[in-house]
């Protein structure tokens, strides 16, 4: 099985830990990353994630990302709407999107402890579509 994987790099060391823990993941479950797109951020996931959908030899995807808490709403907004977004997807696709984003909202002292079970939760969401 193959797997593409979007991540955001607006927290690019963070999120390169998120894939490593992704790619382990999905070794355990004997599937293959066949495709690791990096996008700025988290908005720009949905337009990626769309276009690795379209190839016939993917059969699911993960997003990786931080959306930490800002001084705005911004985040909760932009977290909602990526989402959804996501959401969509799955449907218009037929095929599982692992959400492994961190936050919206996320304070700098909880995402340390996040990113391995969001990443290996986010394989593991797919796996279980799948199979």
């Amino acid at each position: 099985m193959n797997l593409g994987i979007v991540c955001g790099a607006f927290h690019r060391e963070k999120v390169e830990r998120m894939l490593e823990f992704a790619r382990n993941e999905a070794d355990s479950k004997n599937w293959e990353v066949s495709e690791v797109v990096w996008v700025p951020g988290s908005m720009e996931a949905p337009l990626a994630l769309d276009r690795l959908l379209q190839y016939e030899d993917i059969q699911g995807a993960v997003v990786l990302g931080i959306i930490e808490r800002g001084d705005t709403d911004h985040g909760l907004v932009m977290g909602q709407s990526v989402t959804r977004a996501i959401i969509d997807l799955q449907i218009k696709h037929n095929k599982p999107i692992g959400l492994g984003i961190i936050g919206p909202g996320a304070e700098p002292e909880h995402v340390g402890p996040r990113l391995e079970p969001h990443a290996r939760a986010a394989v593991g969401a797919v796996a279980a579509m799948i199979e």
